[in-house]
């Protein structure tokens, strides 16, 4: 049973009974003290405990976000600009996360700190204030009492009277304290029940309400993870085709360093150990330095450098060559050594000595020497065992082989990537290409499986002398990959098509259209136009000289593939209209940097973004040998459809007006410069609809108003919001005007205004 009810009329008779009440009711209040106290010192210790929490993760967060990644080479792909921003995007979302921590801690403070307090000392502390009255009125009164009651009978009437009087004034005061004593009690027990439990729920709602946010901004993340997802797998499947590159070339390196040695025509280098003679008795020394030829001037800048001592660097001397001829040991007991006669010093002779007989040569035919070199030029010369020409037995193999592959194998998993037994490919490359036995139709023979049909496809064109794309374009199908916008790409990469031989020109459209059949199938045989751009990248295109510079930008080769997978129908179809134009587009749709902002300003709105289906190839699904070619990637993206108006992909809608976590999807516009110029031109404020009826007359005029446009729907979209207008492609929009969100135009769609991503329309 709980506590017994005080009732007044016991304050009266102060029985034992209800002397117990009182005491259980204190005892019950002194344990609600002690229990308020205990837990408010709990909360202080979370709090300060959620503010080192909170403080650990915002340093861990500027420690992201101060961090940037360096690259190798002169440009980055898309997929890799949206890599090295990811750092500072998780920096955002971690700074975002905690400020919401923040804001709970003070919420916290607020709502259920304060308030615990507040009760505590000001009804608890006004009851033991009442306890201590109604304690020393107790002592008063019956301290009192018995002196009167010890009182002689024998004391004067007025003495009695008195004594009567002032106990009973006690009495009364006593009764009044022990009433309102007995009221106070019960009413803090009562109070208790809401004014400790609703700190508790605002407590609670906060806590919830931090998590709820978190859940929100889980939601903005799993959006941008997704795209991050589909950057890094196309990356990492770069690098396993960069990686293979790279370590082919160490190993060939290795077979014959000679053949390596860095040089070009204007220059030599390497290192040579240099006489220095001193006055006697001191003799002479050897000075290792580092020297740089200069064949047309023959100037040879030589430069102390040591790598035991640090690598610290001494100063550049310069002499003039005249000549040079060998050393031979009989003047000199040294090895490998050189006299080199100068023009611009005292001492005419400079005696140097080379680092291996090798060495000795290749600086002898560098500077003119009697003895010459037969020193290989290093150009891209690979070993083929196959006389591959791309004659027409060669384009007859092209076709039979992609007839073959799309009538018997188009949905194999792992097409492409897995390979056949070298010396079965061989074999089927060696008949095919000989005039004598290519008849064979690999469309219906069963000699020859899918996977070797296809490793021996791409055997031929890695066997070509020279690659389908050419060595002479190389260098210009690079430099849009690295630096275009996604429309100047597609123009760039169709123009350069055209300039290829037309034999080279037909097998590529035939290999390119071949590989869009394939993607379109990705669902079943996994082979994404980004998984076929890096099987076909080094095998299409490649550069002349072989050096790890040119392997680093197998990446962009693999973009320059898959754009022309996506767009063979145009690229292929009709000759280019004009020159490539490299600048970027004068509109483009709202940067990501903008959307950072936004997302800060206001940082936990709510966003659902259009799931991305991204399909993975699980490892353990895998046969051993889909991994042989290259490694297997999940992406069902690819770079340049991730940024291609072209390709079909709508760009992605501007989210300032609902506060969003940027994608790392490159956008672009759909709008043209026309369009841009009539944008640019009318602020929010001139775009007055005019009234029906009232173009004749001044009166009814706005005092600036421009045309209402009309737009049409080059890509479908879902409304996120209220205020935003769902609509499918071909869609007719009126009405149209410029937004004052950025990136957004408003319109009106079957009776409907909203709002419209002026990325997705195009004005009529």
């Amino acid at each position: 049973m709980g506590l017994h009810p005080l009732e007044f009329s016991e304050s009266y008779l102060d029985s034992p009974a209800f002397r117990e009440k009182i005491k259980a009711h204190e005892a019950e209040l002194d344990k609600t003290g002690r229990f308020i106290k205990e837990l408010y010192k709990d909360g202080k210790n979370l709090i300060n405990a959620t503010k080192q929490l909170s403080l650990a993760q915002k340093k861990f967060a500027q420690c992201l976000g101060e961090f940037k990644f360096e690259y190798i080479g002169d440009a980055k792909t898309d997929d890799e600009k949206c890599i090295d921003e990811s750092l500072q995007e998780f920096s955002s979302f971690l700074r975002n996360l905690e400020d919401q921590r923040d804001l709970m801690m003070r919420n916290i403070t607020e709502t259920l700190m304060k308030p615990l307090e507040q009760f505590r000392k000001e009804q608890l502390g006004s009851a033991k204030a009442e306890r201590k009255r109604y304690e020393k009125e107790t002592e008063k009164y019956y301290s009192s009492l018995e002196k009167l009651l010890n009182m002689s009978a024998k004391k004067k009437e007025p003495q009695l009277q008195e004594a009567d009087m002032s106990v009973e004034a006690m009495r009364q005061h006593f009764q009044e304290s022990s009433l309102e004593y007995v009221c106070k009690l019960q009413e803090i027990q009562e109070r208790k029940k809401f004014e400790c439990v609703e700190p508790m729920l605002a407590f609670f709602q906060t806590v919830f309400t931090f998590y709820h946010q978190g859940y929100e901004l889980a939601k903005d993340f799993d959006h941008y993870k997704k795209a991050l997802q589909i950057n890094i797998q196309n990356t990492r499947s770069r690098f396993e085709g960069t990686r293979s590159e790279v370590y082919e070339l160490l190993k060939r390196i290795k077979e014959s360093p000679q053949e390596y040695r860095q040089t070009s025509p204007i220059s030599s280098e390497g290192y040579l150990y240099v006489q220095e003679k001193r006055p006697p008795p001191f003799g002479s020394s050897w000075v290792k330095r580092y020297c740089t030829l200069v064949k047309e001037q023959k100037i040879l800048h030589m430069k102390t450098f040591d790598q035991r001592s640090g690598g610290k660097l001494g100063e550049t001397e310069s002499v003039t060559i005249k000549s040079c001829v060998r050393k031979t040991t009989d003047t000199l007991d040294r090895r490998f050594c050189l006299d080199i006669e100068i023009t611009d010093r005292p001492i005419t002779v400079l005696t140097v000595q080379a680092l291996s007989e090798d060495d000795h040569r290749f600086w002898m035919h560098a500077m003119g020497g009697k003895e010459l070199m037969q020193y290989l030029n290093r150009t891209h010369s690979r070993e083929r065992g196959i006389d591959a020409q791309l004659d027409d037995v060669g384009i007859s193999f092209v076709k039979n082989s992609i007839n073959a592959i799309e009538t018997r194998g188009i949905n194999d998993q792992g097409l492409y990537r897995v390979v056949g037994v070298s010396s079965k490919v061989q074999k089927l490359l060696s008949l095919m290409i000989d005039e004598k036995s290519c008849e064979i139709d690999l469309a219906t023979s069963e000699d020859w499986d899918v996977k070797t049909i296809t490793s021996a496809l791409k055997l031929y064109l890695r066997s070509l002398p020279e690659p389908l794309m050419t060595y002479e374009l190389y260098k210009e199908f690079i430099v849009p990959a690295k630096s275009a916008t996604p429309e100047s790409r597609v123009q760039a990469i169709h123009c350069l098509v055209h300039k290829l031989p037309e034999r080279n020109r037909l097998v590529l459209s035939l290999v390119t259209k071949h590989l869009a059949n394939v993607a379109a199938n990705s669902k079943q045989n996994l082979m994404t136009v980004a998984n076929l751009g890096v099987v076909f990248g080094p095998t299409l295109m490649r550069p002349q000289e072989e050096t790890v510079a040119a392997i680093m930008d197998l990446k962009f080769q693999n973009i320059v593939v898959e754009i022309l997978i996506e767009q063979h129908e145009k690229i292929f179809g009709d000759a280019p209209s004009s020159s490539p134009s490299l600048a970027p587009t004068p509109l483009s749709a709202p940067t990501r940097q903008s959307k950072r902002l936004s997302r800060q300003n206001r940082p936990l709105a709510v966003y659902n973004p259009q799931v991305l289906d991204v399909q993975t190839v699980s490892p353990s699904s895998e046969s051993p040998a889909l991994v042989n070619d290259e490694t297997s990637v999940s992406s069902n993206e690819s770079v340049s459809s991730q940024s291609s108006n072209a390709s079909g992909t709508p760009p992605e809608k501007s989210k300032n007006h609902h506060a969003t976590i940027s994608t790392s999807l490159p956008e672009s516009t759909g709008i043209c410069t026309a369009t841009a110029s009539w944008m640019n031109s009318a602020s929010p404020a001139s775009v007055t609809p005019a009234k029906p009826g009232s173009a004749g007359t001044e009166k009814d005029k706005p005092e600036e108003s421009v045309t209402l446009m009309k737009a049409k729907a080059v890509y479908p979209c879902e409304a996120e919001h209220d205020s935003e207008l769902s609509f499918q492609v071909g869609a007719i929009f009126h009405d149209v005007t410029l937004s004052r969100e950025p990136g957004w135009l408003e319109g009106v769609l079957e009776g409907k205004r909203g709002l419209i991503p002026e990325n997705y329309v195009e004005i009529l």
